[in-house]
């Protein structure tokens, strides 16, 4: 049985913020999940029905995303948030995995703080300082347009349209795709708040943990070559690629990637 929570994180405003999720007990080491750019914990659902039941999982929202918020214009980390959380949990130790933006925040988090996890989950992920492609910027600075003249519609539409979704938008989990992102509110296409950040590539032969790395064949330029680096400088990464999958495999290839991730972590 799955339980929610909200905790409260940060001292003071305009630090505080709190974390949205739910925790589902079971035996053994327990699993983090956390989602992409625009989504919530919810996107974990079709995966985490194909897990074992007796897996404890928890899964949270983001900071800005789904049930979760933060002070506005307050500078902040997604990598500090889960080590908060963490704590809030009281959870020495745990493994982690990232989807997309999620896999960005667990990379930089076990790059931070390597003695918190156990083994670490990547799933198309990116790279925090990442210094994206000509095609990628001209993408988001058409979505920030629309998103900051309050055309949010317009802009949820170009976000839908992006190719990083072309292998998704008509899948088996298409209408929770749309849903996710009709959902969405937009604001970080307005105004981001994360605090910068050294890039993560920068370190990557700092990453010792034993690391799954799951990526699909058809997944964007930028996703590709993230893959490629992270496969090339950790220490201990096993890569697993799909042909002919793009860039959300938890909704592409929910049962596939739920049975590498419960393989990989010793529960398979």
């Amino acid at each position: 049985m799955t339980q929610d929570f909200s905790i409260d994180i940060g001292t003071t405003p305009p630090c505080q913020a709190t974390l949205a999720g739910g925790q589902r007990s079971g035996t053994g080491t327990p699993l983090v999940l956390v989602h992409g750019f625009g989504g919530s914990r919810h996107d974990w659902d079709p995966v985490t029905a194909a897990l074992p039941d007796d897996l404890p999982l928890i899964a949270y929202d983001q900071r800005g995303f789904g049930d979760s918020h933060g002070e506005a214009g307050a500078p902040f980390s997604h990598s500090d948030d889960l080590l908060a959380l963490l704590d809030a949990l009281e959870l020495e130790r745990a493994d982690l995995c990232g989807l997309s933006l999620g896999g960005g925040t667990v990379l930089n988090f076990a790059l931070n703080h390597p003695e918190r996890v156990r083994r670490l989950v990547l799933v198309s992920p990116l790279m925090v300082g990442w210094t994206w492609s000509a095609d990628w910027i001209e993408r988001w600075k058409a979505i920030g347009r629309a998103a900051r003249g309050g055309d949010m519609a317009a802009a949820r539409d170009l976000w839908l349209q992006h190719p990083l979704f072309d292998t998704a938008r008509d899948g088996p989990n298409a209408a929770r795709l749309r849903a996710g992102i009709a959902a969405f509110h937009g604001r970080q296409w307005v105004q981001d708040d994360q605090r910068p950040e050294m890039p993560d590539v920068d370190r990557l032969s700092a990453l010792a943990l034993p690391t799954l790395l799951l990526t699909g064949s058809r997944d964007t330029e930028d996703f590709r070559l993230m893959a490629e680096l992270i496969e090339a400088a950790g220490r201990d990464v096993t890569r697993i690629e799909h042909p002919g999958a793009g860039h959300l495999l938890n909704l592409e290839l929910p049962q596939q990637i739920a049975r590498e991730i419960a393989g990989f972590i010793g529960r398979g």
